[in-house]
């Protein structure tokens, strides 16, 4: 049957049987006279081929399969570990090949060689191979649901850890470091093959599954003390201060130094306390808000015609860097160099240590993440008959709705690992087995399911039901609340809506919106309303003739309205600053907003 082949879009001609030229092309790319990014796939709706050389697609590799049997033996197995053949040895000898999505099409790919039957086309290399790095990095994975799958591996992207081996030295915008990180019990396979024990972002806890004094609802973790004063989850946050000298129009440029007291906008003496001859801060000050880290003067905004040729009479202009609301830390290093264009550059490096406190996140690998609602003295932790304590307690009800029974695996093998003192694989799909590791526990001594008898700490009594404990891998994610603690009386405006600024670095306001609106409303606070909502309140004079805002003469004391017949009612209306605003806006626009106020009864 005759057909169109197309070669990435554009028809190229036509063949007698679409199936045996299809059939050719693969072939001749097995046998290696093709390209192996070339992919040809055979439409069966309309019965055309389509040829793919494009450069951008995604294609990945699948090992063959002729007559339900894989092309890849046990010999090449050997050969391979043995250094005698490469990968691309074979894909040129058409063991293995690259498809597209569009050759995919045509493929029944079968995850295990045992599942292999004659309709088969091709075998998963890996049956890791459906999911990306980080996600492959979740113990017992085919155990969870998958959207928990995909926010396990998003939230290990979070995890604070070893992320460079030459950070004394490297200038990053705001990382974090953790302190004494380790690499899991419960590994999989891709921890192998990233080389996780060099970047490991996580530490081995106890973990607890119980409720303590209702402290860890909802998805809350409560923390051992005795832990936190131990190190763990400690770490320390980074962040650099980075100014330039730059230059300026009619050859003016910023100078870094000690600010005179005659240059504009100087600031008080304590402020530049820190600062030394060169106007930049020397290692180890401990500095806070508002504390000058580096000293910069710049020329002045604007320049007249006559201070263009005068330039000893236009005075300079403080413009130093300084650490905005909230922030402190300690210099930890001061590096001097130029950029690109020869300008000088002065970098200065923050440090600060973090403990974990309470409202900092953590999260396991399966994407059971939580807030320390509270840090209780190790004497009041629960404890078990051989006198373990719980790092972390996690709330038994985070489990049943979110279906992560990978969770509950890695703590049973964590504990088989601790206990057997060797790494447990749990890669998806080939993970040990949960009876395996049952069995082994039991040998131990433990009760096989993993829990234990375990005692009140505080009254010394013994807990009437079995907690399941065991060793799990905790990440301490990068979401602080140093980093997001926000509030604020009255502060700074806007100069155009005179509204509160924005953000938490300027001191901005915190915004009241629809919902937060009816939770005031229910709980019977509606006349607190008159106060969340008048950040811009002004009160206007408006001529009830014309509906326009009338002058407010300060000099002669009156009011008057410049569009209104003499002796126009004028009354002073309370409103929104923004409001105001866009009556103006609609001015500049030629309307003609007109304010019709009712009666005052």
């Amino acid at each position: 049957m005759a057909a169109d082949v197309f070669m990435d879009y554009k028809f190229v001609g036509t063949v007698k049987d679409a199936k045996v030229f299809t059939d050719r092309v693969i072939s001749e790319r097995r046998m290696n006279r093709l390209a192996s990014s070339i992919n040809v796939t055979l439409d069966s709706a309309s019965g055309n081929v389509y040829i793919e050389t494009a450069k951008g697609r995604a294609v990945r590799p699948l090992v063959v399969v002729k007559e339900g049997k894989s092309l890849l033996t046990k010999r090449h197995a050997e050969q391979l570990a043995k250094g005698e053949i490469s990968w691309s040895d074979l894909v040129k000898q058409g063991v293995i090949e690259y498809l597209d999505s569009s050759e995919e099409e045509n493929a029944l790919v079968a995850f295990f060689e045992k599942d292999l039957t004659p309709r088969h086309t091709h075998l998963e290399v890996s049956s890791v191979d459906i999911v990306g790095v980080a996600t492959g990095l979740v113990p017992f994975g085919h155990h969870n649901q998958g959207a928990r799958l995909l926010q396990g591996s998003k939230n290990q992207k979070q995890g604070i850890g070893f992320y460079a081996a030459n950070f004394p030295v490297r200038m990053d915008m705001d990382t974090n470091l953790l302190h004494y990180p380790q690499i899991p019990i419960v590994s999989t396979v891709l921890h192998d093959l990233s080389e996780y024990e060099k970047h490991p972002s996580g530490q081995n806890v106890i973990v607890g599954v119980m409720s303590y004094q209702g402290f860890n609802m909802e998805d809350a973790i409560i923390l051992n003390k005795g832990s936190v004063d131990r190190g763990f989850a400690r770490s320390h946050y980074f962040k650099p201060v980075i100014t330039e000298e730059l230059r300026y129009s009619g050859g003016l440029l910023d100078e870094i130094g000690l600010p005179d007291k005659d240059v504009k906008g100087y600031r008080s003496e304590k402020d530049y306390r820190f600062l030394e001859d060169d106007g930049i801060i020397y290692p180890e000050a401990k500095i806070t808000e508002g504390d000058v880290v580096i000293g910069k003067t710049s020329p002045p905004r604007f320049l007249n015609a006559m201070d263009e040729y005068n330039l000893a009479t236009s005075s300079r202009r403080e413009s130093s860097m300084s650490l905005a609301h909230g922030q402190e830390g300690t210099v930890d290093m001061v590096f001097l160099t130029e950029n690109s264009e020869g300008n000088k550059l002065i970098q200065v490096r923050l440090r600060e240590e973090r403990i974990p406190e309470i409202g900092d996140k953590f999260t396991s690998r399966h994407a059971q993440k939580g807030v320390i609602s509270l840090i209780v003295p190790e004497v009041d932790m629960p404890f078990t008959a051989s006198g373990i304590k719980p790092d972390i307690i996690f709330s038994p009800h985070g489990i049943p709705t979110r279906m992560t029974v990978g969770h509950l695996l890695e703590l049973l093998g964590g504990k088989v690992g601790a206990m057997g003192g060797r790494q447990i694989d749990g890669t998806l799909f080939e993970a040990e087995k949960e009876k395996d590791m049952r069995a082994e526990l039991l040998s131990y001594g433990f009760k096989e399911n993993g829990t234990e008898t375990m005692y009140n700490g505080a009254t010394g009594e013994m807990y009437k039901v079995q907690i399941y404990i065991g060793p799990m891998y905790y990440l301490r994610l990068k979401h602080q609340v140093r980093n997001k603690i926000h509030s604020r009386a009255r502060g700074p405006i806007q100069l155009l809506t005179r509204q509160p600024t924005e953000g938490r670095l300027k001191e901005g306001g915190l915004r009241l919106g629809e919902m937060e609106k009816d939770t005031f409303v229910a709980h019977g606070a509606s006349l607190l309303l008159k106060e969340r909502f008048d950040s811009d309140k002004v009160v206007l004079p408006i001529s009830e003739e014309s509906g326009i805002v009338a002058v407010n003469d300060t000099r002669r004391g009156r009011y008057y309205c410049p569009v209104s017949s003499e002796g126009a009612e004028i009354t002073n209306v309370e409103m929104s600053y923004a409001f105001k605003l866009i009556l103006d806006e609609f001015k500049s626009l030629c309307l003609y907003p007109k304010l019709e106020l009712e009666p005052k009864y």
